[in-house]
């Protein structure tokens, strides 16, 4: 019995020393971590990817110990007010720069309307005596002129394919494209200027694929002086898709005065007859085609409208949301 008591009070001993020592042991070790991280000035980093690079969990300050965790989530959300900023006012260059393209559009509208006016007139007025100097003539495009000679039916050219033109329509909708189903050429043929002792080049007029040939159509080819009035025009430029003329088979797609000038021996001077200047079995005269396009207004509509809706978004996202 004695023996069994001493045993338990050893047992109780042994364990109640380990036990000490173990706590004891623990202490020093919490109290050795202490000192470490009040001594270390760099603490433990958490990794940032999008707004900060790294942030210290800790950071010796006055033999403190600070948290960054909520200073992490303050500086996130500052971060993140900065950039909705920047984006507010990105946003606003739309509304802001679709206003200034309709303003824009409406001024070209206005000056489109002013030209289409202008060609309407100089088609409409008085013809004048044609003039031979090259420089004058380059600011007389659209003008009425008028000239007496005799055509040389000889060296016609053809300008295909071609549509009809209604002289009166076209003064009525100049700036309107439109076009006919029917297709022929256009014939060009020289005139000598009796009184101005020059060959020029006339546009006659259109006729159908089935009145090309000169022969279909002799009753129109006179060889009598005549008086005629016309527009001058001035040369060409090719543009895309548009085929190169072909001169040795007398195909021309386009105006070329220099081009037409060397094959005729004229000057490159060319005006297109008017309506009243047709001549009865011969081509339509009347055929100048003033395309000036007026699309003004669908695009006043269109970036008008882009603006209405991105300001209203704008506005929806970015102020409404706050008040």
């Amino acid at each position: 019995m004695k023996y069994a008591v001493a045993c338990n009070c050893l047992t109780k001993f042994v364990f109640d020393s380990s036990t000490m020592s173990n706590f004891k042991f623990i202490l020093a070790c919490s109290t050795q971590t202490l000192k470490i991280i009040q001594n270390k000035s760099n603490g433990i980093y958490l990794k940032r990817t999008l707004v900060l690079p790294r942030l210290a969990l800790f950071k010796r300050a006055e033999g403190k110990c600070i948290n960054y965790g909520r200073l992490s989530s303050s500086t996130a959300a500052r971060a993140e007010k900065g950039e909705d900023s920047i984006l507010k006012w990105l946003l606003l260059l739309i509304p802001v720069t679709t206003f200034s393209l309709g303003t824009w559009q409406v001024k070209r509208r206005k000056w489109k309307l002013q030209l289409i006016d202008d060609l309407r007139s100089l088609t409409s007025a008085e013809p004048i005596a044609l003039p031979t100097d090259a420089l004058e003539l380059n600011v007389l495009e659209y003008r009425r002129v008028k000239v007496r000679g005799r055509y040389d039916h000889s060296q016609e050219m053809y300008i295909l394919p071609r549509s009809p033109v209604d002289p009166d329509k076209e003064a009525r909708e100049a700036g309107q494209l439109s076009s006919s189903g029917e297709t022929g050429a256009n014939v060009i043929t020289p005139f000598y200027c009796t009184d101005l002792g020059i060959k020029i080049l006339v546009n006659r007029g259109y006729v159908p694929r089935t009145k090309i040939k000169p022969e279909t159509r002799i009753k129109g080819q006179v060889e009598d002086q005549v008086e005629l009035v016309g527009v001058v025009r001035l040369t060409e430029v090719r543009k895309p898709f548009v085929p190169h003329n072909d001169v040795e088979h007398n195909r021309w797609h386009y105006r070329d005065l220099e081009a037409m000038a060397r094959v005729t021996g004229a000057e490159p001077i060319f005006i297109d007859a008017d309506l009243a200047s047709t001549i009865p079995g011969g081509p339509i005269g009347g055929q100048t085609r003033v395309t000036l396009r007026n699309e003004h207004m669908q695009y006043i509509v269109t970036w008008y409208g882009l603006c209405a809706a991105t300001s209203y978004m704008w506005y929806a996202k970015f102020i409404k949301m706050i008040v």
